[in-house]
C-alpha cells in the first residue's frame, strides 16, 4: 500500500514549482506508483479534495488534534480514506467526542509534514496548483494516453476519478466505455469573460447570442417518459423540481439531453435573486408548497443528445436548431444570430433591462466542449463595484506561500465607526500586488493567528462583484458573490469607503 508520505512529497513538489511541466511530471510519477484500489483516493488528495467531500470539522477541533508528530511515516492512503469515511458518517449523540477521538488517532500517526498536509486538505486550503486541466494531463502522461481522449472520457464520466482508474489499469480500452449516454450527466461547458458585446462578437464575426440568466444550471435527460434533472455538480434533483421534468416530458423527441438554467421569476417576469432560486434546491423541502410559493421556469440553451444521436461534436448552429425543434418556445432561451455590433449591444441592453446578468456569445461552428472553459463561448456581464477596506489577509499556499493573499473585505459602518465584513477574495492578485500588499499589511499588523494577519483598516480596494446574497456567516447578513480585486485605491481614505447602508440598498434594489 502507498504511504501518505509519498503523496505528500509529490504534493510538495507540485506546490514548490511554477513550471506546469514539472507539476505534471510530479503528479504522473505519483499516480504510476499507487495501487489500483488507491487511484481514486490519490486523485482526490492531489486535487486538494477528499472522496467524502466536506468533513465539516471546526477549527478548534482540528487544532486540538495537532500534537506531537510521529517519528516515521506509517500512514497509508487507505488508512486516511477510512478515517475520513468514519469522520463523515459518525453522527448522533456523542458523535462530537467520537469524531475528536478519531481525528486525534489519525493525527497521532502522522509526521509533521503529514499533519500539515491533512490539516490543509480537510479545511480546503491545499492550494498546490493541481487544477483539473493539469490533473488530466498528468493522468494522460501516467497512462501513456492522448490528453484529448482522457479529457473527453472525463467529461462523459462526470469526473476524473473513474476515468483515472480505467486509464491506469486498462489503458485505451478502458476509456472506450465513457461516452455520452442517457441518465449519465456530463460536466457542463463553461465560458470565458469578455469586456463587452462588441468585442465578444469581434472574436467570431457572426455568432449566436443568447441571454445569460443568473439561475441554477440544470441538465435534463429524457428517455420517453423517464425524465431526470441534474445540477451543475451532477447531483440529481428531479424530485425537487417537478415543473422542469414536466416541461421536458412533453417534448416531441423520444430522447434528449438538454443544458439550461432554472430560475424563479416574479409576476412581472423579472428574476428573483440567485439565492431565492436556490431555495428550491434545498435538501429538506415540502415540494408542493415550495412549488406553489416559488415556481421555477426553465430556459434551455443547448441540446447535447436527441433521439439516440449524440450532438456534442456538432456545431452550435445545428445543436440550436435541434433544441428549437424539440422543446416548446417558452422553454428556449431568447437568442439571435448576428454579425452586427450595434445589434449585439442592443440585445445585451435588452437582457439587462429584463433584469438578467448579460449575454453569451457563441461561435456558430463550435462543438460542445463539456467540462471545459472553452474559447468558443464568451460571457458578457455587468459587474458592480464597491470601495471596501481590507481588514485582514490570509497566508497563501502553493506558489503564493510566503505572501499574504486572501483578503478580508469590510464595508464602513457609520453607526459604530467600525467595519462590517462582507467576504473574502484572492482573485485578481498579480505577483506584484501580492508582494506589495504583504509588505504593506505586515507594516499595519495588529495581531495574527496561524492562518491570518489582521491589519489596521487603512487600505481601500475597489472590488468587482456580481451580486449580493444573504449569508448567516457574516455579521451584516450579506456576502459578495464572485468578488475580485480591480485595484487598490490609494486616492481614497478608509472613511471614504462604501458603507454597509449602501451595500444593503444595492441588495434591496435587487429584490425590487
Amino acid at each position: 500500500m502507498t504511504l501518505l508520505a509519498d503523496l505528500v512529497r509529490a504534493s510538495g513538489e507540485v506546490a514548490g514549482t511554477a513550471s506546469r511541466l514539472a507539476k505534471i511530471r510530479a503528479i504522473a510519477d505519483c499516480l504510476r506508483r499507487v495501487a489500483p484500489e488507491e487511484i481514486e483516493i490519490a486523485i482526490a488528495f492531489l486535487s486538494g479534495d477528499t472522496r467524502q467531500g466536506k468533513l465539516s470539522l471546526g477549527y478548534a477541533t482540528l487544532q486540538s488534534a495537532v500534537g506531537r508528530p510521529a517519528g516515521a511515516p506509517t500512514l497509508t492512503l487507505p488508512d486516511v480514506d477510512v478515517a475520513f469515511q468514519e469522520l463523515k458518517t459518525t453522527k448522533g449523540k456523542g458523535s462530537a467526542a467520537s469524531r475528536q477521538e478519531r481525528l486525534n488517532a489519525l493525527f497521532g500517526k502522522a509526521t509533521a509534514e503529514e499533519q500539515d498536509f491533512l490539516l490543509r486538505l480537510i479545511v480546503g486550503e491545499l492550494r498546490q496548483g493541481a487544477l483539473e486541466g493539469l490533473m488530466l494531463e498528468a493522468l494522460a502522461l501516467a497512462a501513456a494516453l492522448p490528453p484529448a481522449e482522457v479529457r473527453r472520457a472525463t467529461t462523459f464520466a462526470g469526473g476524473i476519478a473513474p476515468v483515472a482508474r480505467a486509464a491506469l489499469t486498462e489503458g485505451a480500452s478502458g476509456l472506450a466505455r465513457f461516452s455520452i449516454r442517457l441518465m449519465q450527466p456530463v460536466l457542463p461547458m463553461l465560458a470565458q469573460p469578455a469586456e463587452d458585446a462588441q468585442s465578444a462578437l469581434g472574436a467570431f464575426g457572426k455568432a449566436l447570442l443568447d441571454w445569460k440568466l443568473d439561475g441554477a444550471r440544470v441538465q435534463v435527460h429524457k428517455s420517453l417518459d423517464d425524465v431526470r434533472v441534474f445540477t451543475r455538480s451532477l447531483n440529481e434533483v428531479t424530485a425537487a423540481v417537478p415543473e422542469i421534468a414536466s416541461a421536458v416530458r412533453s417534448a416531441s423527441a423520444a430522447s434528449l439531453i438538454l443544458d439550461g438554467e432554472a430560475i424563479a421569476l416574479r409576476s412581472d417576469g423579472r428574476p428573483h435573486p440567485f439565492q431565492v432560486t436556490m431555495r428550491r434546491f434545498g435538501r429538506k423541502l415540502d415540494v408542493e408548497t415550495s412549488r406553489g410559493e416559488l415556481p421555477l421556469s426553465v430556459f434551455f440553451f443547448d441540446c447535447l443528445f436527441r433521439d439516440g444521436e449524440p450532438l456534442v461534436d456538432r456545431p452550435t448552429s445545428e445543436r440550436r436548431q435541434a433544441l428549437e425543434t424539440s422543446i416548446r418556445k417558452e422553454n428556449v432561451s431568447p437568442a439571435m444570430v448576428t454579425s452586427d455590433g450595434t445589434a449585439a449591444a442592443a440585445f445585451y441592453a435588452d437582457a439587462l433591462a429584463h433584469g438578467h446578468e448579460g449575454i453569451m456569445v457563441k461561435a456558430l461552428d463550435a462543438p460542445y466542449e463539456a467540462g471545459r472553459r472553452g474559447a468558443s463561448w464568451l460571457k458578457v456581464k455587468r459587474a458592480r463595484t464597491l470601495d471596501l477596506v481590507v481588514l485582514a489577509a490570509e497566508w497563501g499556499h502553493g506558489r503564493r506561500r510566503g505572501w499574504l493573499s486572501n483578503l478580508h473585505l469590510g464595508a464602513r459602518d457609520p453607526a459604530s465607526g467600525g467595519y462590517v465584513m462582507l467576504g473574502k477574495t484572492f482573485k485578481g492578485l498579480t505577483d506584484e500586488i501580492l508582494e506589495w500588499q504583504t509588505r504593506e499589511f505586515l507594516g499595519r499588523e495588529t495581531h495574527r493567528d496561524e492562518w491570518t494577519v489582521y491589519v489596521r483598516p487603512e487600505l481601500v480596494v475597489e472590488i468587482a462583484f456580481n451580486d449580493l446574497q444573504e449569508s448567516p456567516h457574516y455579521p451584516g447578513g450579506l456576502a459578495l458573490r464572485f468578488a475580485r480585486l480591480k485595484g487598490y485605491r490609494p486616492d481614497k481614505r478608509p472613511e471614504e469607503a462604501d458603507t454597509i447602508d449602501t451595500v444593503r440598498q444595492i441588495y434591496e434594489q435587487s429584490l425590487a
